[in-house]
Order: C-alpha cells, then structure tokens, then sequence
C-alpha cells in the first residue's frame, strides 16, 4: 500500500529546512572524525594564524602538537590581547572496535600514545576516547581589537595584526614562545592564568585611512608583507634594519570601476612563486592582481562576483590557480593564466547560504581546499572529483542495513566531501602545514581542531 510506505531516506543539507531547522537537535558522529576537540580563551577571535614549527613535516604519529597565535575581540579595547597558543596531545577521539576484541594498540600511528583509553558507553562497539588536549597559553596586551593576525613564515615568532583602531602591529613573541616550549603539562593551567604581559610593538603603523582585514606576509621574501584596508589602500612593507619601511597608498584600489562603489579591500595573497607579485580581493566585487614594480596600477583586474569578495587564497601547489569566495556565499576557482573576465573562471559553486568567511587550500593536496561561511558550517572540497552516476547507483544497491545510503542530491556538488558543523558564527579556518588533513577554525564560542 503506497499511502502505508515509509518515506525513503534522505540527505539532509544544512540550511536548506529553513525555520523548521530551529527544532532540530543533530548529533555529532564521532566515527566521522580522526579527532575532534575544541578549546578556548576567556574572549573569542576573528583571527588565527598556525605558526610553522620544527617538529617534523608529514606528520602522522599520534597525539599530535601544533603551535598558534590568535588575536581577541574582547567586550572593551583594554581587555585585548594577542594569545600565543600551544596545544599539546592532540589524541584520537574514534577508533573503530577490534571484532578480535584485542585492545592493544599496534598500528603505528598510536604507538607513542600514553594515555589511558576512557570507555564510553557499557557494550563491545563501544566508542573509545582518550584524554583531551593540554593548552599552553602566553598573552600580549593590547588597547584595541584585532580583526586579522598572520605570523611570518620564515620567523614564527614574529606575528602582525590588523587592528580595529585602524594600526598595524608587529610584535616579537620570542621571550613567550621559549614559554610555552619549556612548560610543562601540569603547569599549563597555571600559565594560562597570568595576566597579559605589557610588550612595546617591534613596529607600530598608523598610516592607514580606516580599519582593515587584509594582511599577509610573503613566502618567498622574509620580512616582506601587505596591509590593505576598508578605504581601498594598500601598503607595502619591506624590512629594513631589523624593522619596516612601509610604503604610500600606491597600490590603491580603483573606485568608480563600474562594478561597485566601495574600494574596501577584504584580503591580499602573495604569489608563493613570484617575489614582487600578489593578489586583492575588494568590495567593489574585484579580483586584481599586482606587481610591486609597476605603480600604474593593477596588472590583471576581472569583477569576480555580483556582490563583495570577502577572501581569497593562493594555491601553494598549483601556483596558478586562486580561489576567492564572495558575500553572497559562493566561491569560484580562477586559472590566473586565463584571467579574462567574469565568465572565465575554472569553477563556480554556491553550496553556502551565507558570506564566505574564509577559503584556504590544502597544503599537501593539490585539489583540496576548506570553506566557512557565516551559515554556521565548514565546507571540504576535492575539486578534482566527478560525478559518477553508475558507481552511486551500485554503492546505493549495496548499501544495506545500517549502513544504508540515501540517494544522492542533485543539487549537492560531487565535489562536496565534508560538512563541519557544530560552531556558530564561523570566521577562520586554517589547514595546519605540517600534519596531512587536520584543521583548525575559530568561531564565536573558541576554537575547534578536528581532522575528517
């Protein structure tokens, strides 16, 4: 009987329930995960940056530990600072259950482990969680909010913020990163509960004509770095005498371009293979790009959406690709080698519901790159990925029991391999450099780390 039939089941898209959504409770799936933890500091942050680190490049040995300094959003300008951040024993929060029932750990990527396994739950599928993370943290007081903070790549103790008072600067944390590595576990709490130490700003720069949010250090030149800010300018830093000569507005975004009236630029990107060239994203709904050693304006200029270019991100492994993600929520690949308009981007997708906030390359796969949108969601993508409806066809036939699939969406891209949810008002999301597939993002309510 039709009318007795029991719907069949169906992929749930985040968003797409509308105010129905309101009374849903979701669950987390641990099984989903490598890891998934989350931490926090007394004030949220819009900002993050992973710093690099000499542990090892590739790194797959369990529990991990990662370095990185964020910047605060506190409920008064005094109550700011910059957080330099150790998180220590990164764990696995899943392991499938042995069907021999041998518990010992023999793979090797959970041979250093040394914690106690905590058993969840009373049957033999039970889920198998280890002891959370130890967070080290130092702070440098500041008197306004930060709205990006980036750390140099080639000196990790340098890190730059772009404040909400309209300045840029840059602070030496040597003294607390040699803290933080010397500390030992059991005092982490202890740390964590000093009172922010009072440093002077290795440089301090009020040239700019409002506030910002585009700030970026070169991969190719140590000490080299852009700020760009809502007015539309851009200025250049270059090192000099352990300090920086920062250049005039020369690089300042074209208004009256016939696309959007508003100059802001929203985000800058070095090239990671050409020294003098790099790449800004505006609300005028541009994407330009620029050579330092040409001031008659930009080399490359395409209207890159229909409404701001809130991001953009330089691929590291195929130089000539950059992605850029817009207000509207949709973000589009674009082959620099072939920047002719607004119809020549590679790829187009409007999975989002709301502003792109973030956009980011994989750094160890070419194809790969993470998305967050102020939906409340980070979205993971293999771009090189096609639809193949023969092989869903079979993998659903087969597909029985608990294990059953729904069908798939059609209007799901195949290039959707992830939805990370569970943080609200999502800003940042950084893939860390050195240890394949684990992330880190920033949110309203702290910081999640978690690999898919």
């Amino acid at each position: 009987n039709e009318e007795n039939e029991e719907p069949g089941l169906q992929v749930w898209r985040p968003g797409a329930g509308g105010e129905a959504e309101e009374d849903v409770e979701l669950e987390c799936d641990p099984s989903t995960y490598d890891c998934l933890h989350n931490f926090s500091l007394e004030w949220p942050c819009l900002s993050f940056d992973v710093l690099p680190d000499s542990l090892g490049s590739s790194r797959d040995q369990w529990p991990h530990s990662l370095f990185m300094v964020a910047g605060t959003q506190a409920a008064s300008a005094k109550q700011n600072s910059v957080a330099l951040m150790r998180l220590t024993n990164i764990t696995k929060t899943w392991k499938p259950p042995r069907a021999d029932g041998d518990d010992s750990d023999s793979s090797e990527e959970d041979s250093e482990e040394e914690e106690e396994d905590e058993q969840e739950g009373g049957g033999g599928g039970a889920t198998r969680r280890r002891a959370g993370p130890v967070l080290h943290v130092r702070q440098v007081a500041l008197t306004s909010g930060v709205n990006r903070i980036r750390c140099c790549p080639h000196a990790a103790h340098l890190a730059a913020c772009l404040t909400d008072a309209a300045q840029v600067q840059v602070y030496d944390l040597a003294k607390q990163l040699e803290q933080l590595v010397a500390e030992a576990p059991e005092n982490a709490r202890a740390g964590a509960a000093q009172a922010p130490a009072r440093v002077a700003p290795k440089q301090s720069f009020s040239g700019h004509a409002d506030e910002g949010y585009a700030l970026d250090w070169s991969p190719t030149v140590q000490g080299r770095m852009l700020s760009g800010d809502c007015a539309g300018e851009i200025h250049l830093w270059e090192p000099q005498g352990g300090k920086w000569a920062v250049g005039n507005a020369s690089y300042k975004a074209l208004s009256g371009s016939g696309w959007a009236a508003n100059p802001s630029v929203e985000d800058l990107q070095w090239s990671p293979s050409e020294a003098t060239v790099f790449a800004s994203a505006s609300a005028d709904q541009s994407v330009r790009v620029w050579d330092t050693r040409q001031s008659a304006g930009p080399a490359l200029s395409v209207r890159a959406h229909t409404s701001d270019v809130n991001v953009i991100s330089w691929s590291r492994i195929t130089t000539c690709m950059l992605a850029s993600g817009s207000d509207a929520g949709d973000f589009r690949i674009w082959d620099l080698r072939n920047l002719k308009d607004e119809n020549s981007f590679v790829a187009a997708f409007t999975y989002h519901s709301a502003p792109v906030t973030s956009i980011e390359w994989s750094p160890h796969e070419g194809s790969m790159l993470a998305v967050s949108s102020a939906d409340n969601q980070v979205s993971f993508w293999d771009l090189s990925v096609e639809r193949d409806a023969e092989e869903e066809a079979e993998a659903l036939a087969n597909a029985q029991g608990p294990s059953a699939a729904a069908p798939a969406d059609e209007d799901l891209p195949a290039q959707l391999m992830f939805v990370h949810q569970g943080q609200k008002d999502v800003k940042e999301v950084h893939w860390h450099p050195n240890i394949p597939g684990m992330c880190l993002s920033t949110a309203g309510g702290g910081f999640n780390v978690f690999r898919p």
